[in-house]
């Protein structure tokens, strides 16, 4: 059963909303009790930022966990879909995609695009747009779900980014999605029947219904901890700065937590020793 989930805090964005359910309420309460900070990042493999994103915030997650012992992370990728109306086959490049569909001039998206493109290379990311498939990403969301189930969800998540930004893979045909799937372990025959089935649908709408309850309206957007909303691709240092004050957090509210437990402890004996007396 999922619970309500604790309203945002905001770290480097507002946002005022509270959900009134989670995915990750029990990981959330698992990762406080050893120490885990869970992280849940809303993506669409379809987002340039999002795998700039990506990049950054494993820059950052690695510096906050290389700064003590004992540290560590869980992460959970979560479906939003910038463009669900898109078709599986679309006709044309990203600079097609954005000028024709969205009514963007020409000039500015190269412009944009050319930016991105930079900025990409900046993390490592080698960005081809001329050769991009724009799809729609919805099989590649039930197909990350499946992931999940199986242990392999970031191991995919690499994989979809990888292809559709930098190969020029397709990211929306069921075919071409269960060689992917593959590529990371996932049984073909399975995943074809599920992808085919439609059965992780509702899953995929349960992703984006909690996005809208929080209040995300572009991506990514990273939940640490269930409580704290990062919005954007941050810089590497913003990320192991937050995790650090997460982490900082909870260590005062253990410090808080094992003061009133001794306390009680003590009233105890003494209510005891008068009994005794």
């Amino acid at each position: 059963m999922r619970a309500s989930p604790r309203p945002l805090r905001s770290v480097v964005t507002e946002t005022t909303s509270q959900p009134e359910t989670t995915t990750t309420d029990a990981v959330h309460s698992v990762a406080q009790a050893v120490g885990t900070i869970s992280v849940d990042i809303w993506s669409d493999i379809a987002c340039p930022w999002c795998y700039i994103g990506k990049r950054k915030f494993e820059a950052g997650m690695q510096k906050y966990l290389a700064a003590g012992d004992d540290r560590a992370v869980a992460i959970e990728y979560h479906s939003f879909e910038l463009a669900p109306d898109t078709p599986v086959d679309f006709e044309g490049d990203e600079l097609d995609f954005l000028s024709r569909h969205k009514g963007m001039p020409r000039e500015q998206v190269q412009e944009m695009l050319a930016r991105v493109t930079d900025i990409a290379a900046s993390v490592g990311l080698d960005y081809d747009f001329g050769k991009l498939h724009h799809t729609n990403t919805v099989k590649a969301h039930e197909l990350l779900h499946i992931a999940k189930d199986h242990g392999v969800q970031l191991e995919l998540m690499e994989r979809l980014f990888k292809a559709y930004f930098i190969e020029g893979g397709h990211v929306g045909r069921i075919e071409d999605l269960v060689a992917y799937g593959a590529e990371v372990g996932l049984d073909p025959v399975a995943t074809e029947a599920t992808l085919r089935s439609g059965e992780m649908t509702p899953r995929v709408r349960e992703d984006q219904a909690i996005a809208g309850q929080y209040g995300i309206q572009g991506v990514p957007f990273f939940v640490l901890d269930g409580a704290y909303g990062i919005s954007g691709a941050q810089e590497a240092d913003t990320f192991a700065d937050v995790l650090e004050q997460v982490l900082q957090v909870r260590m005062a509210a253990a410090a808080e937590l094992a003061t009133e437990n001794r306390a009680e402890g003590a009233e105890g004996a003494a209510t005891d020793d008068k009994a005794g007396a």
